[in-house]
C-alpha cells in the first residue's frame, strides 16, 4: 500500500511539473472575449502571440468596407486558440517592373492579423511602452512578421511590448473612385485598417503588459508613409492612439487622381465580368486575385504607372485623406506628436530602371510618372538635375525620383513639425548600402555581428537612438550601449543627425534652397500628383 501511495505520489508530482512546464512555455493570455496560447523563448526571454485577430475577415459582403469588430467563432469561445504560428498573410501584389508579374498572387483576404511580442517577465501591471510596426512594402507587398524585434529587444534587455499588423494590400486595400464610392465601397481601407489595428491595441495591450498611453508607431518606406498617413488622417486628431511616431524613408508615392482611380476599378470589373462593386464582392477569391494582378499587368502596358511605382496606394477621399500629405503638413493639419524621419542616401536607385541609358527614355519615364507635366516642368526638372552632373542618365534618374519619393518627404514633414514647435528629430543614413532601408540590418538582425564587415559600433548606437525614441520621444534619452556618440539636435535648430562612413553628427540641413529639386516640386504639386 505504501509503495502503490509513492506511486501515485511520484506520478502526480510529475503530471503537475509537466503542466507547469508546458504552462511555461506555452501561455496564455485571456483578452475576455478569448484566450490565447502563446510561445516563450528562453534564449531571447520573450514570449511571441502570433495570428491574432483584431478585425472580422475582410471577404464576401465585407470586401471594401471599413474594418469591422472581430468577434470568436462560436465553437472556439471555451477553448484556448494556438497562437504560435504566423497568420495567413494579406493578398500580394507583383508590379511588372518587380519581373514578378506572371505569378500568380500568394496570400488571403483573411488576413487582419497582428503579432504581439512581450518580455518574458512581463505582466498586466508591468506598463510598458508599445512600439507599433506598421510593415513596407509599396502598399501591395509585406506581412506582420518582416520587421522582427528581437534585435531591439535584446538591445535594450526587453524595455517594450511590439506590436506588428497587417493591412489590407493593393486593390484590396486602395480601391477608389467616385463610383466605387457611389456604390458603397469604403475610402482608403488599407489606413482604416492600421487605425483598427491601434485601436485594439488600447483596449487589449494592457492584458501583455503594455501602457496603451505610451503607443509609438513606426514603418519605413510604405509603413513610413503610413505613419503619417496617420498623422494627417481626419485631418488631424487631436487625441490619436499614439503618442509618437517614426517615419522611416517615408515612401510619399502619388496619390492618384479620379481618373486614374476610376481606371483602375475599370480593370477588375472588366477583368471579372463584373459591372458593379456588388457584383465584385461575390466573385471568387481565385477569382478576384488573377484581377487584381492583371491590373498591374494591363496598368504597366498602358501607361497608368512606370518603373518604381507601387500603383496602388493611399488618395485623397475627402474624409480618411483630406488633402495631399504635403499640402497637409504645410497647413498644420496633422497630429502634433513627437517625430522621428529618417532618409538615405540614394533612395531612388532600387527604383530606377538600370537599363535606362538614353534622355529620350527618361523623358518618356517622366511622362508616366507625371502625366500632367509639360514641356516647361521636364525643363525645369532637367535644369535642377543637369545630366553632367551625373555618371549616367541612370544616376540622374535615381537622384530626381529619390527626392520625389522620398527626400523631399522627409524634409516636408520635418519643417512642418518644427514649424508647429513639436519635437521632431531627422536622420540622413549614409552608411552601409546607401540605399532604401539601409538601416535594416543595424537594427533588425540578430546575428549582424558575426556578419563580414560589421560596424557592430554604429549598430549599437543606431539601436540606442531607435529605442530611446519609442520610449521617451527623445533619441538621446537612454542609452544601452556603452558607446560615446554626439547629442542629436531637435530639428528646430535646423540641424539633421549625419552618418556616413566618416562622419557621426549634426549638419545644416540644406534641402530647401532656391536651386533644390524640394522647392521645385512643392511648387509643382499639383503635377506631381496625378
Amino acid at each position: 500500500m505504501t509503495d502503490m501511495i509513492s506511486t501515485l505520489s511520484f506520478l502526480a508530482t510529475l503530471f503537475t511539473a509537466i503542466v507547469l512546464a508546458q504552462n511555461t512555455t506555452y501561455p496564455v493570455i485571456d483578452l475576455g472575449y478569448a484566450k490565447y496560447r502563446g510561445r516563450y523563448n528562453s534564449t531571447l526571454d520573450i514570449t511571441e502571440y502570433l495570428g491574432l485577430p483584431f478585425a472580422a475577415p475582410p471577404i464576401g459582403p465585407l470586401r471594401w468596407k471599413a474594418p469591422q469588430p472581430y468577434t470568436t467563432p462560436k465553437n472556439l469561445t471555451n477553448t484556448i486558440i494556438d497562437a504560435t504560428q504566423d497568420g495567413p498573410i494579406c493578398v500580394q501584389g507583383n508590379t511588372y517592373w518587380t519581373g514578378r508579374s506572371a505569378q500568380f498572387p500568394t496570400g488571403s483576404e483573411d488576413c487582419l492579423v497582428l503579432n504581439v511580442v512581450i518580455p518574458g517577465n512581463a505582466t498586466k501591471y508591468s506598463k510598458l511602452p508599445v512600439i507599433f510596426q506598421i510593415h513596407g512594402g509599396g502598399y501591395v507587398e509585406g506581412w506582420a512578421s518582416i520587421g522582427e524585434p528581437y534585435a531591439l529587444m535584446q538591445h535594450s534587455n526587453n524595455a517594450f511590448v511590439f506590436v506588428s499588423i497587417q493591412y489590407r494590400l493593393g486593390a484590396y486595400g486602395f480601391l477608389g473612385s467616385d463610383k466605387y464610392a457611389q456604390e458603397g465601397g469604403a475610402p482608403n481601407v488599407g489606413l482604416l485598417d492600421q487605425r483598427f489595428a491601434l485601436e485594439w491595441v488600447q483596449k487589449h495591450i494592457s492584458a501583455f503588459g503594455g501602457d496603451p498611453a505610451k503607443v509609438t508607431i513606426w514603418g519605413g518606406s510604405a509603413g513610413g508613409g503610413s505613419v503619417t498617413s496617420q498623422m494627417i488622417m481626419h485631418g488631424g486628431v487631436e487625441d490619436p492612439p499614439f503618442r509618437a511616431a517614426i517615419a522611416d524613408f517615408p515612401w510619399w508615392q502619388q496619390l492618384l487622381k479620379e481618373e486614374r482611380l476610376a481606371t483602375q476599378f475599370g480593370y477588375l470589373l472588366t477583368a471579372t465580368n463584373c459591372s458593379t462593386l456588388a457584383c465584385l464582392r461575390h466573385v471568387t477569391e481565385d477569382t478576384l486575385k488573377a484581377a487584381t494582378q492583371a491590373s498591374y499587368i494591363k496598368g504597366y502596358a498602358e501607361g497608368s504607372y512606370g518603373y518604381g511605382s507601387f500603383y496602388y496606394g493611399p488618395y485623397v477621399d475627402g474624409s480618411v485623406i483630406q488633402d495631399w500629405p504635403s499640402e497637409e503638413f504645410k497647413t498644420g493639419h496633422f497630429t502634433k506628436v513627437p517625430t522621428f524621419v529618417s532618409r538615405e542616401g540614394y533612395e531612388g536607385y532600387a527604383f530606377s530602371n538600370q537599363s535606362m541609358t538614353t534622355m529620350a527614355e527618361e523623358t518618356t519615364d517622366i511622362s508616366i510618372q507625371f502625366p500632367y507635366a509639360d514641356e516647361n516642368f521636364v525643363k525645369e526638372l532637367y535644369e535642377l538635375y543637369p545630366r553632367e552632373d551625373f555618371n549616367s542618365t541612370f544616376w540622374q534618374r535615381q537622384a530626381w525620383f529619390g527626392d520625389f519619393i522620398i527626400n523631399c518627404p522627409s524634409y516636408y514633414i520635418a519643417s512642418s513639425l518644427a514649424t508647429s514647435n513639436q519635437p521632431i528629430y531627422k536622420f540622413v543614413f549614409d552608411a552601409g548600402t546607401q540605399i532604401h532601408a539601409s538601416t535594416g540590418p543595424f537594427l533588425g538582425d540578430l546575428n549582424y555581428a558575426s556578419e563580414p564587415g560589421a560596424n557592430v559600433t554604429l549598430a549599437d548606437v543606431m539601436k540606442d537612438w531607435y529605442v530611446s525614441f519609442a520610449i521617451h520621444g527623445d533619441p538621446n534619452a537612454q542609452s544601452w550601449s556603452k558607446v560615446l556618440k554626439p547629442t542629436w539636435p531637435d530639428y528646430r535648430t535646423g540641424e539633421v543627425m549625419s552618418v556616413n562612413y566618416t562622419q557621426l553628427g549634426a549638419v545644416d540641413d540644406v534641402w530647401f534652397d532656391d536651386d533644390t529639386g524640394c522647392k521645385f516640386l512643392w511648387e509643382h504639386e499639383e503635377v506631381v500628383q496625378n
